[in-house]
């Protein structure tokens, strides 16, 4: 039984306790990016900006945070139609590129959007 490359970084990561998985964050869309080209495999989606949720945002239960948050904007591709003032979960690094059968330059995929979020912040 050979290993692969992928194999040996996955137990390489898992010895040594430094293995990280990334984990899907929630922001929202604030504008769009139109490109003049594009790499073929990425043809057909669309670049969007989004702002990434902070504390602040979960603090605040269902009330809306208005305005930008902390943290510096990011563009993330999309195919599945989020728009501007949509909320969107976003995942970013090495999984971005997964859902494309050949290597992609990507580091930001949509992965879901948000129709609603239920979030009663702990206060003791």
């Amino acid at each position: 039984m050979g290993f692969g490359f992928w194999d040996l970084e996955l137990l390489w990561g898992l010895e040594l306790g430094i293995w990280s998985f990334s984990t899907m964050r929630l922001g929202t869309v604030i504008g769009r990016v139109t490109l003049s080209k594009a790499v073929a495999a990425l043809a057909g989606g669309r670049w969007l900006i989004v702002s990434p949720f902070t504390r602040e945002h979960f603090q605040r239960g269902t009330e809306t945070l208005h305005g930008l948050s902390k943290d510096p904007s990011l563009v993330v591709y999309d195919d599945l139609g989020g728009g501007v003032g949509q909320t969107i979960g976003f995942i970013e690094g090495r999984e971005a590129a997964s859902p494309f059968e050949q290597p992609t330059p990507i580091d930001g995929i949509v992965a879901a959007l948000v129709d609603e979020i239920f979030y009663k912040p702990f206060n003791p």
